[in-house]
């Protein structure tokens, strides 16, 4: 095999692990601003919410598997290692969440950007928040779905980025005017808030989406959604450099 073609076969994973490392960048910034008293809406532990988006893959092969995208291929070993994969991040996500170990030791970088964590009582919709946070799974699931079904008629990325850019920033805005009535959190500064506002549209939303939408074109949504089990390594690795957070086997806590 070439070089060149060797180069060509490791772009679809290089750039699925920036998406992964990109949408990591926006929970770390998603929890300094919480910190720092924006109202995120969280209705559920950041930890939790952050766990069961390893349920994807599985929801994705389900879906992708019923709209005729998929073949399980049971007696082969391909089909046996993606029913096998299903199961391992369906179980990965409820230990996550679920279980709590022993404290892991590896680092200590003495570095913590949000020393004063302002506590959050999320106990009364813990229930709510987790079932959001399973449809925001299956959404995104089936979002992976239709790009592969509509990237056959329409391989134009950027346009489909824009114009879901566009119907995005539409239902935040209303969204946003229906539950924050404090004119004080709409209110925007040269700190962490612009900062993290900027982040979410212009790279986690308006990059990402294309690379996504490349991908799936490419490699097919099961394939896009295998590597978002990366997403809470990062974020829990980056939380223990940064957040001064404490790693564990099972589930990390914040």
């Amino acid at each position: 095999m070439s070089l060149k073609k060797v180069v060509a076969s490791l772009k679809a994973p290089f750039l699925m692990v920036v998406v992964q490392v990109a949408y990591a960048g926006v929970s770390i910034l998603y929890k300094l601003v919480a910190n720092d008293g924006m109202n995120l809406m969280a209705l559920a532990n950041a930890t939790y919410a952050t766990a069961m988006y390893n349920l994807i893959p599985g929801a994705t092969f389900i879906l992708a598997f019923c709209f005729g995208l998929e073949k399980l291929n049971i007696r082969k070993i391909t089909g046996k290692a993606k029913v096998l994969g299903t199961m391992m991040g369906i179980c990965g996500a409820m230990i996550l969440a679920f279980y709590k170990s022993t404290e892991i030791h590896l680092w200590s970088t003495h570095i913590n950007l949000m020393p004063h964590i302002q506590p959050h009582d999320v106990a009364d919709t813990q229930i709510w928040g987790s079932a959001l946070a399973f449809g925001t799974c299956l959404s995104y699931s089936l979002w992976l779905i239709i790009q592969a079904k509509m990237s056959a008629k329409f391989p134009w990325h950027y346009t489909s980025a824009a114009l879901m850019s566009v119907m995005a920033s539409i239902q935040s805005v209303i969204f946003a005017l229906c539950m924050e009535r404090d004119w004080n959190q709409w209110k925007l500064g040269w700190n962490i808030r612009l900062l993290t506002a900027l982040y979410s549209g212009v790279v986690a939303s308006g990059l990402v989406w294309v690379l996504i939408m490349w991908c799936v074109h490419l490699k097919g949504p099961l394939y896009a959604s295998s590597f978002n089990p990366l997403f809470l390594v990062l974020v829990a690795i980056a939380g223990s450099l940064i957040l001064d957070e404490k790693l564990y086997l099972g589930r990390y806590r914040s």
